[in-house]
């Protein structure tokens, strides 16, 4: 369940880290994981869940919308 090293966590796509939450889910559901295994799996996710919403965060404080003349202007929620 290792990364391969190669990407900083910060610099993760959010489709990789959904992926890796996809690999975290499997190893908890695996019969043989020991309940402190499912704990750390859990806390492993739990810290994904938030980089992800901290990487929505940002997405969407950077969306810019553009008027007539092509000026950018940061979106506004």
């Amino acid at each position: 369940m290792g990364g391969n090293g190669k990407v900083k966590e910060g610099q993760q796509t959010l489709q990789e880290i959904f992926a890796q939450l996809d690999e975290v889910i499997a190893g908890m559901e695996q019969e043989e994981v020991s309940l402190e295994e499912t704990f750390e799996l859990y806390h492993k996710g739990m810290d994904m869940l938030k980089l992800c919403n901290e990487r929505i965060d940002k997405v969407e404080k950077k969306m810019l919308l553009l008027d007539n003349e092509g000026e950018e202007h940061e979106f506004e929620s």
